[in-house]
């Protein structure tokens, strides 16, 4: 009994043993946090902002974006990332809208007064029947309106107006599709319409739903007609891209050695500034400037052949302020002049503009040729290059393809969804 008392450690030996594990914790624990904090001083200094700069926020790699092994991982190569504002945002949030995004369609009304399918997809406004079909046969669509980020109001005012409706008669037409909707279904009353929207690339579509201020004011408008004089607001509705469908002759590009006319434009006076600039530069050898339509009887295509030999190509407004001239210069390889105000360009917001065209208000018309003048051979060679990496968007395809018209349209609509929950 003696001899186990002995082995027992007392208990102010038992708090020395206590005190000396601590203390030896405590110093190893001291040891690693002077190692780790010496190392991470031997890593390259962060590059924090300025306190002037403003540092954008940088968007998150979300987990549902998987990648299958067959698909590529990047929409668009690191050279042609200079034509966007923001490539990396543009990457990220364009494949996870092409996974995620959703849009129901409305099924009910007239078939007169949306599209059961296109009447045609040609001509200047192709864009509409284009958009149509391609949303109906596009993985984007749900029939489960529980689903849906976006409501498609399947309205056809260029349908009607092949039918010879009246502009009045559409309003009332429009009119009363929507609020047999708003009485049928809980989902427009669920925002009051913010997540709906309507496509309409024909002027009468904007003149029939002007008497619509609900569905105007509301709803998210996708027109070719983005004027701010017929009610666009640019934060909610949707810059729809003009394109005359099919072009006539192959895609221009990589040709600036065929080009050597300064300036092309030719067209009706249909505009005040068709009119000043027909009258100041009609007669002028450097650019050809002709204020009417290329006579067929001249030759075969002889409109759509002067965009191959001209450097710039003059987009004036016409009566509305959108104009398909913008797409085919564009397409043929001329970088388009806009010559117009108050011009909110399709997809904007995506792509840069002054990367590939020559953007100007209506009053520099009067020195149009210096300011084009103005602008090197290497300038304008980088401007050219630019404009073909942009090409594939202003394209419309049936089935669509990655990257073109309407992926950029469905692109905007998916911006503008995250903004116009209630």
């Amino acid at each position: 009994m003696s001899a186990a008392k002995i082995l027992q450690p007392s208990p102010s030996a038992a708090a020395c043993s206590l005190r000396g594990s601590i203390h030896t914790l405590a110093i190893l624990t001291l040891i690693s946090f002077t190692y780790f904090s010496l190392k991470s001083l031997q890593q390259p200094p962060s590059t924090n902002p300025t306190p002037l700069t403003v540092q954008p926020p940088q968007p998150k790699v979300l987990p549902h974006l998987v990648f299958e092994d067959n698909e590529e991982k990047s929409v668009i190569s690191d050279d042609e990332s200079d034509v966007y504002h923001s490539s990396k945002v543009f990457k990220l949030n364009y494949e996870e809208m092409v996974r995620r995004f959703k849009v129901y369609i409305y099924s009910d009304g007239d078939p007169k007064t949306f599209y059961q399918t296109p009447r045609k997809l040609t001509g200047k406004y192709a864009s509409e029947g284009y958009f149509f079909q391609n949303l109906r046969e596009s993985n984007f669509v749900t029939d489960d309106p529980d689903r849906a980020d976006l409501f498609f109001i399947p309205i056809s005012c260029h349908k009607m107006r092949g039918k010879g409706t009246s502009y009045e008669n559409m309003t009332i037409i429009v009119q009363n599709y929507v609020e047999s909707l708003m009485s049928k279904y809980p989902y427009w009353n669920r925002t009051l319409g913010a997540d709906h929207f309507f496509v309409t690339c024909h002027d009468v579509g904007v003149r029939a739903t002007e008497g619509l201020p609900n569905l105007v004011k509301n709803s998210i408008r996708v027109v070719c007609s983005p004027s701010y004089d017929v009610g666009f607001i640019p934060h909610k509705d949707v810059a729809l891209p003009q394109v005359l469908q099919p072009f006539a002759l192959p895609a221009g590009g990589n040709d600036v050695e065929n080009r050597t006319s300064l300036g092309f434009w030719a067209g009706h006076r249909n505009s005040k500034i068709r009119v000043i600039l027909a009258r100041v530069w009609e007669n002028d050898t450097e650019l050809d400037i002709s204020n009417n339509r290329i006579n067929r009887a001249t030759g075969h295509l002889v409109y759509q052949k002067r965009f191959y030999r001209t450097k710039f190509c003059i987009c004036p407004g016409g009566s509305q302020v959108n104009s398909a001239r913008i797409a085919d210069s564009i397409h043929y390889g001329c970088i388009p002049v806009i010559l117009s105000n108050y011009y909110d360009l399709p997809f904007n917001d995506i792509i840069n503009w002054h990367k590939f065209s020559v953007v100007l208000k209506e009053n520099d018309v009067y020195q149009l040729k210096q300011i084009l003048k103005n602008i090197t051979q290497e300038e304008f060679v980088t401007l050219h290059n630019n404009l073909v990496k942009v090409q594939k968007h202003f394209q419309w395809n049936s089935p669509p393809v990655k990257l073109d018209a309407f992926h950029m349209v469905m692109y905007e609509l998916w911006l503008r969804h995250h903004v116009i929950k209630y």
